[in-house]
């Protein structure tokens, strides 16, 4: 009797075993998932650490198409003897050679564009391309960059027409993040009725910036508008635009608020200013003067303004949510931070944008040393999109109302023909 009893025991423990091992294997997956959310969490850094990378390429691809149009004929005379660069080289430098840099850039940010459109998910083989390889891409940026230099002046010229719409559509892509900003910015500081933060600090912004609007306009009036009709008629226009966005934003059916207003009519003031100190000299009461003699503040402000067109493409870049139709998907963890394929388009908009400004949005003229976005191009230019910024907020501002009163109107005949029925 004893040796089935044994038996029996050394069953049990065989199969307690067997079950302790089976216990001990269906616990192993939990402990692998925290080195694959280590993974993610790595690419996820590597992929947010590459928008910088891609930023300083800009940037010193901006600072390259500067210099060469600037200094490029007097210390590149190895691009005279090429046969795209014509006589003495002139097809390479000024307003052609800035041309020739940016379609470099786009060139490169392009093909970013295509091979990183459809990457959804960090293990996807396009994610490691966007976050990695930096030898090969720097060797294609190279080629890029070299390439339209042997392009005949013709195709460059064509692309020159080409950039203004491209800059046209990075000013709209621009305009639309800014306005999304300042959404946001609003929410932030000036809750609704429901929730109890309290709104004091929105509405002690909403004074500042509306100070600052008026302000605005009053100094550009005293430094701008003596004897010049043009000017007068910006300035007016835009104390109009700023009249009727407050009066709008505060209308019983919309009762948008204070700041968001506020901050768009700070920032149509400032379009204004800037585009009347587009304005060549002659024209400029007298206020710009392009002589021979560059000061500091000239290169301070031409460093402030490459800068600025940098943060502008960087900052609308990584803003593709304010073009996403859904705005209620839900980030998952393996999800890319940014959408890839939108960030390298508008850095190969802005390569185009950043020419236009450089050669003042004119193909014809060359500008001087030390200038950018000078000119009565880009006066327009600015102005234009003044005024589009404003359509654009006005339009958000009475859409809902517009649509509520589509629906009401849509209802009504439907309750008539139920009370027929029923009657």
């Amino acid at each position: 009797m004893s040796e089935p009893v044994g038996a029996a025991q050394a069953a049990i423990v065989d199969v307690g075993a067997i079950d302790l091992e089976i216990d001990h294997r269906r616990k192993e997956p939990p402990r692998l998932s925290e080195p694959k959310s280590t993974a993610f969490s790595d690419e996820r850094k590597k992929s947010l650490g590459a928008r910088y990378y891609y930023g300083i390429i800009f940037l010193l691809t901006n600072l390259v198409a500067w210099f060469v149009r600037d200094y490029g004929q007097k210390v590149l005379p190895e691009l005279h003897y090429l046969k795209s660069c014509g006589s003495g080289g002139i097809a390479c430098f000024r307003t052609m050679g800035v041309l020739r840099v940016s379609l470099g850039c786009f060139m490169f940010f392009f093909l970013m564009f295509l091979t990183t459109l459809s990457t959804r998910k960090l293990h996807d083989v396009c994610n490691i391309w966007h976050s990695g390889w930096w030898v090969v891409k720097f060797i294609i940026l190279m080629g890029s960059m070299t390439a339209p230099m042997l392009f005949p002046s013709n195709l460059i010229h064509l692309y020159g027409e080409f950039a203004r719409v491209g800059a046209g559509i990075f000013l709209v892509l621009q305009l639309i993040s800014v306005i999304q900003f300042i959404a946001w910015w609003n929410n932030h500081w000036m809750p609704d009725r429901e929730s109890k933060r309290s709104c004091s600090i929105g509405l002690v912004m909403s004074t500042i910036f509306y100070v600052a609007s008026i302000g605005g306009i009053i100094m550009v009036c005293k430094f701008y508008a003596s004897g010049q009709s043009l000017n007068i008629f910006f300035i007016t226009w835009t104390g109009i635009l700023l009249v009727v966005m407050l009066v709008i934003s505060l209308h019983s059916k919309v009762n948008r608020g204070l700041l968001s207003s506020g901050i768009m009519g700070s920032y149509i003031v400032f379009l204004c200013w800037s585009a009347i100190r587009s304005e060549p000299a002659i024209q400029n009461s007298n206020m710009q003067k392009q002589g021979t003699h560059h000061d500091w503040f000239t290169i301070l402000s031409f460093l402030i303004a490459v800068c600025a067109i940098v943060m502008a493409t960087f900052s609308t870049g990584i803003d593709s949510e304010s073009f996403q139709f859904r705005k209620d998907e839900v980030q998952l963890e393996d999800d890319v931070p940014y959408n890839y394929g939108f960030f390298h388009l508008v850095f190969s908009l802005g390569a185009m944008y950043f020419a236009m400004l450089f050669i003042c949005w004119n193909l014809e003229i060359t500008t001087r040393k030390w200038i950018i976005d000078v000119g009565w191009a880009s006066t327009w230019v600015k102005i234009v999109n003044e005024w589009l910024a404003a359509t654009i907020y006005l339009w958000i501002l009475i859409s809902p109302v517009v649509r509520q009163a589509k629906v009401m109107d849509l209802e009504e005949p439907r309750e008539h023909t139920q009370n027929l029925a029923t009657s």
